[in-house]
């Protein structure tokens, strides 16, 4: 069985980057939008437009994918029901999620909304930066060799 990769692609600053490290491994990659969005003529790449809606490109995300597949997204809550699958979830800024993190990941963005529903007016996240593309790159990278060394075996 061959690693595929999801990307929960609206809003997704590194989909050049998982199209060529995915290249170079030969692996088949997903984009899945709610809209139509460009991606390069590639056998290895698949676009997925789903319906709008809440949830609607996670649930398909979660359809598909399976254990040691690897899924690139900011959406914690889309995260842990891919953790719940045993796949690898991280995003795009070079983070991963794993199951040790993602309880308090859930935790910090509940508290956050709560924050925001009472007119507290919050910061986004900091501007997207080489050092996270880096770390992004790095992530995929090592994550993709190990397993694969994990299915050879």
């Amino acid at each position: 069985m061959t690693i595929k990769i999801y990307v929960d692609a609206d809003a997704c600053p590194v989909k050049e980057e998982v199209y060529k490290v995915a290249s170079r491994y030969g692996l088949h990659s997903f984009v899945i939008a709610n809209s139509y969005m460009q991606i390069p003529a590639s056998p290895l790449i698949t676009r997925i437009i789903v319906d709008a809606g809440a949830d609607v490109a996670d649930d398909w995300i979660v359809a598909h994918v399976v254990a040691g597949d690897i899924v690139v997204t900011s959406d914690i809550p889309l995260a842990a029901r891919v953790l719940a699958k045993e796949a690898h979830a991280f995003a795009p800024y070079g983070r991963p999620f794993t199951p040790d993190s993602i309880g308090m990941a859930l935790a910090q963005r509940s508290l956050m909304e709560h924050i925001r529903s009472t007119g507290e007016t919050t910061g986004g996240p900091p501007p997207f930066s080489p050092a996270n593309r880096s770390r992004f790159l790095q992530m995929l990278d090592q994550t993709i060799a190990r397993e694969k060394r994990k299915r050879s075996l």
